[in-house]
């Protein structure tokens, strides 16, 4: 009854383009479920990282079993902020800092390892960060709250769990995850990574440089021919590339991005193309909040609120069967649904109306 009930609420989620509610969704299967036992289910569900992956898996070894031999997996690690701006404060709901942003967001914080392969994109693993740590600061006299985990724990967590569940070459993330430990994580592991990296953040241009504490941020290395550089970070091993790559933003300005790989067989060209695959997180979020109802549920307490959350994840992979199976991106087959919907809503009222 569990399963079928979090099949009906994902189906809800998707075909909904307004608020979800419990009520909703009773109204909507004629009464076959009570407001209540979705409530309760809401309530007591335990829906984690082990369920996403139990959704996740078909696909993923439908896609292993079909992928041409030249073609390789990617992982990409991100978080985002479900902006929850007049919902109650608690330990899910909270301020959060949006690297993205750069601005503090009152929200839902939530990090997210997506297997991408192809046209797949599946999340793998999320995890919703709480703060349930009390930290007092003595100059202000106020209490404020942290996570016992920071978004790096949470992510190293997942890669030794993905170990076990998929094959890949490439961990791919934004600056905020480019710490050393993660980089040793990914190479202990056996695989790559390539990361965004901060313009100050310093390297040696040889072992015996770095031996010696000569260090430089890399906004000031020269890049030869627009080829990347072998280079030493200070708490990694192994010499990596560094390349810079220049773009324009939409106010015609001009912007640098760094990237650092641990596969020094790669060329500019290479490196920069595979880092590119790292937007699929961003339509990953896009969608979830737009397409899978993630914001739409005026959820009350934090048992409901992180299973409507979680819910929306798997919803969001119901999509990309249907994807899939239809050709379809995700905001055309929500489109589609919403104009099936339309027509209906039309022809009911041209009946009344007769």
């Amino acid at each position: 009854m569990q399963s079928c009930t979090l099949d009906l609420y994902t189906d809800y989620l998707l075909s909904s383009t307004g608020p979800t509610t419990a009520t909703g969704l009773s109204r909507l299967l004629g009464g076959a479920l009570s407001h209540d036992h979705i409530t309760r289910w809401l309530s007591h569900a335990t829906l984690g990282s082990a369920e996403v992956w139990r959704h996740a898996k078909p696909l993923i070894r439908q896609a292993e079993a079909r992928r041409p031999a030249e073609e390789f997996a990617v992982l990409i690690v991100d978080d985002s902020v479900l902006e929850k701006a007049h919902t109650d404060a608690n330990e899910l709901i909270c301020t959060h800092w949006g690297h993205s942003q750069q601005r503090y967001i009152k929200g839902l914080n939530f990090v997210t390892l997506l297997y991408q392969a192809g046209a797949l994109a599946l999340p793998l693993a999320v995890e919703l960060v709480r703060k349930t740590v009390p930290v007092f600061h003595p100059k202000t006299q106020q209490t404020s709250y942290q996570s016992p985990f920071t978004k790096n724990e949470y992510v190293q967590q997942m890669l030794r769990v993905a170990q076990q569940q998929v094959a890949y070459r490439y961990l791919l993330a934004d600056s905020w995850y480019a710490s050393a430990e993660n980089m040793q994580l990914v190479r202990a592991l056996g695989h790559h990574f390539i990361f965004a990296l901060e313009s100050s953040r310093t390297v040696a241009l040889s072992e015996a440089a770095r031996a010696q504490g000569q260090f430089q941020a890399v906004q000031t290395l020269a890049f030869p021919d627009t080829q990347p550089l072998r280079v030493y970070l200070r708490a990694v091993q192994e010499a990596v590339l560094v390349t810079r790559q220049v773009f324009t933003n939409q106010d015609g300005s001009q912007g640098m991005l760094y990237l650092v790989s641990s596969d020094t067989d790669l060329d500019q060209a290479r490196l920069t193309t595979i880092y590119q695959r790292r937007w699929k997180v961003e339509e990953y979020h896009k969608s979830l909040k737009q397409n899978a109802s993630m914001g739409k549920a005026p959820t009350k307490t934090l048992a409901t609120q992180a299973t409507h959350f979680l819910a929306a994840v798997l919803a969001y992979t119901k999509l990309e069967v249907l994807k899939l199976k239809c050709g379809l991106g995700h905001f055309r087959l929500k489109a589609q649904l919403y104009t099936v919907g339309l027509k209906a809503m039309y022809q009911q009222l041209r009946q009344l109306s007769a």
